[in-house]
């Protein structure tokens, strides 16, 4: 598994894009802040094509299930992990997942 940074692309599952924002600024790949604990929740999803009368876009990613380092932290917060999977607001409601599309980086990995 790959380690998350500000720069890696995680998608709602209709493709809509998460909008990232790291909160520390020191531990970095390449230069980019990785993305730790609490990190990819409710965050804006922007660009979700799911449409329609009766059905609401993907706006914002909700708590994540699984995709944090049981062992590697930062400042006392778990490093993300390609493995990354959420749940969004969108519909429906509960079966719409946010994952990690392309962590945009080949240099750090982790076992969890």
């Amino acid at each position: 598994m790959r380690w998350i940074h500000l720069q890696s692309v995680i998608t709602c599952d209709h493709d809509g894009r998460v909008t990232n924002r790291a909160s520390q600024r020191w531990v970095t790949v390449t230069g980019v802040p990785v993305l730790v604990d609490d990190d990819p929740q409710g965050r804006d999803i922007v660009a979700c094509p799911n449409y329609g009368p009766t059905v609401k876009p993907c706006t914002k990613t909700l708590p994540v299930r699984v995709g944090y380092s049981d062992w590697l932290r930062v400042d006392g917060h778990r490093i993300v992990l390609s493995h990354l999977d959420g749940l969004t607001d969108g519909t429906p409601p509960g079966l719409v997942h946010h994952t990690v599309r392309d962590p945009r980086q080949s240099l750090v990995e982790a076992d969890r």
